[in-house]
């Protein structure tokens, strides 16, 4: 297996502040890592610029940023979601046939938690771990589309926010707006040879007990292959889905 200093670096960094009960100056962590003490005033910007580590200017010390808060409380939500949610998308890979996936916001991707495939199915690059452009997926835009707005407006500030793949996605925040209008009115995310040229993808969003969307179920399917009622039956599928992993959440919430 290839190693990558830098990752292996920055991991030993954040592991080091998560042992210590106090933040730390910078001249203590380079001595603690073994590490120069150039390298390590650079790998803490980087790591604080994004979210990682927060620095303390009146203290001059260095402790760990919400972000990774943020991915422990993932982490909390997705393992009780995970195993709620694996034999609901089983059914939905039964009764469609097709790809059937499970995925959570992160910022402004979408991260894959559960992939149910269907046999006999071309594989898709919505593996489980692989993070996309949350504008680019039916699963992103069904998450985005039940936000509050101003919630999108952090998330997007400027056309300079968006991914564009195989000239497909939004090219401006307005377009995105109007995307995510789409969605809620028709009441689920579509996405049409974005992610993989030939296939599309359905998906609607699973909210918790305040409305805030926790997960996207998906189905995903070539689309030289489904007729209009064929979709309308993948959509009503998917719906289904939804609505059993709705109650499954809310009560295991409540019990």
């Amino acid at each position: 297996m290839a190693e990558s200093p830098a990752v292996d670096h920055a991991l030993a960094l954040l592991t080091l502040l998560a042992r210590e009960p106090e933040p730390l100056p910078a001249s203590a962590i380079a001595r603690m890592l073994g590490r120069p003490r150039s390298s390590t005033y650079r790998l803490l910007t980087v790591l604080a610029d994004r979210g990682f580590v927060s620095y303390l200017p009146e203290q001059h010390r260095y402790g760990l940023g919400v972000a990774v808060f943020e991915l422990g409380a993932a982490y909390q939500r997705q393992a009780p979601l995970a195993r709620i949610a694996r034999p609901v998308l089983d059914r939905l890979v039964d009764e469609t046939h097709q790809h059937a996936h499970l995925a959570v916001l992160h910022g402004r991707d979408v991260y894959y938690v559960i992939e149910a495939r269907a046999r006999g199915r071309q594989s898709l690059v919505t593996d489980v771990g692989v993070r996309l452009p949350a504008t680019l997926t039916a699963s992103g835009l069904a998450l985005l589309a039940a936000l509050p707005a101003a919630q999108i407006r952090a998330l997007f500030p400027s056309a300079d926010s968006l991914v564009r793949r195989n000239g497909g996605g939004p090219a401006r925040v307005s377009e995105l707006r109007r995307l995510l209008t789409d969605v809620r009115i028709r009441g689920y995310a579509q996405e049409d040879d974005t992610v993989t040229e030939g296939f599309s993808s359905v998906a609607r969003a699973v909210c918790d007990h305040n409305g805030h969307p926790v997960a996207a179920v998906t189905v995903t399917y070539a689309g030289r292959d489904l007729d209009d009622a064929a979709h309308a039956d993948i959509v009503d599928a998917v719906s289904r889905a939804v609505e059993v992993l709705t109650r499954r959440l809310h009560g295991a919430r409540s019990s």
